[in-house]
């Protein structure tokens, strides 16, 4: 079995560098469903209107939620292979 030698500063970099430009992406969106609220309550006076714009922020709102766990499990997997790695490596020498 071939060895594999992992820098882990690199690898934990790389980790929170993956992790935070996810984050910033959800961010804008929701930066961008919050736009969105804004607009149509100064446009409308329909209540039909402002609930499906509701509606609509909040299935947004719920997916991003279900991406933010997705992350987190991402990081935690992440880190407990590079800490298998480094037990592994310890063991060998």
């Amino acid at each position: 079995m071939e060895e594999c030698c992992v820098d882990e500063k690199c690898a934990l970099t790389a980790i929170l560098q993956s992790v935070s430009m996810q984050e910033a992406a959800l961010a804008q969106i929701l930066n961008g469903e919050a736009e969105k609220l804004k607009k149509v309550v100064c446009m409308t006076n329909c209540i039909e209107e402002l609930l499906e714009i509701d509606e609509s922020v909040q299935q947004t709102i719920n997916a991003i939620a279900q991406l933010e766990c997705c992350i987190k499990e991402k990081a935690i997997y992440a880190m407990e292979s590079l800490q298998e790695l480094r037990h592994k490596q310890c063991c060998h020498k």
